[in-house]
């Protein structure tokens, strides 16, 4: 039994009961351990759901990273970012569930562990929304509550994503891009 499946399950649980009623019985009977021995892998619930989020955001952000500095104009970027994002959430459902419902349910040590990485793949947004208007490409705005709104947008889509549905998660991602990138726009660039 590997730590790597152990969080591989508890996902699964915690996206399906929620993170206060999954419960360590329930994680060991997934992986085939007596509860016992999960505690010779993980110390606590705490920290399985840490792991998880810490998980989530580090591959969040080595794929936006990737897009970041590529030598392409902000709304490509944007658009690639928005596909990174959603083509991870499609195949890692359970974890993107996780990420974004259950981080509230942190202990305050393990969410101040955790807010630098959520932090700082929000600054790569910023990063690209920035690089859009020093191009002239989008209208000088609010950066922050512009990256809180595409994030907003791009998050609820676990919601309701389906992974085998009709669109794709490269199709949504691209309608979300249009949709969002044509109030970034400014008048004359769409000309």
């Amino acid at each position: 039994m590997t730590k790597k499946e152990i969080l591989e399950a508890a996902a699964q649980i915690i996206r399906e009961k929620g993170f206060h009623a999954a419960s360590m019985q329930d994680i060991a009977k997934a992986v085939d351990l007596r509860k016992a021995s999960l505690y010779y892998h993980v110390s606590s619930k705490q920290e399985i759901l840490v792991d998880l989020l810490d998980l989530a955001l580090a591959q969040l952000n080595e794929h936006i990273e990737a897009v970041v500095v590529e030598d392409l104009p902000a709304d490509e970027k944007f658009r690639k970012a928005l596909r990174a994002y959603l083509n991870y959430t499609a195949e890692n459902l359970d974890l993107a569930a996780v990420l974004l419902l259950e981080h509230r349910s942190l202990e305050p040590e393990y969410r101040a562990r955790h807010i630098p990485l959520r932090d700082r793949y929000e600054s790569y947004w910023q990063q690209i929304i920035e690089e859009g208007i020093q191009e002239g490409l989008f209208e000088s705005l609010d950066v922050q509550l512009a990256v809180k709104a595409v994030l907003g947008v791009a998050n609820w889509t676990v919601m309701w994503l389906n992974p085998k549905g009709k669109l794709t998660a490269t199709e949504i991602a691209d309608f979300s891009a249009d949709l969002l990138l044509g109030g970034f726009y400014k008048r004359e660039a769409k000309l």
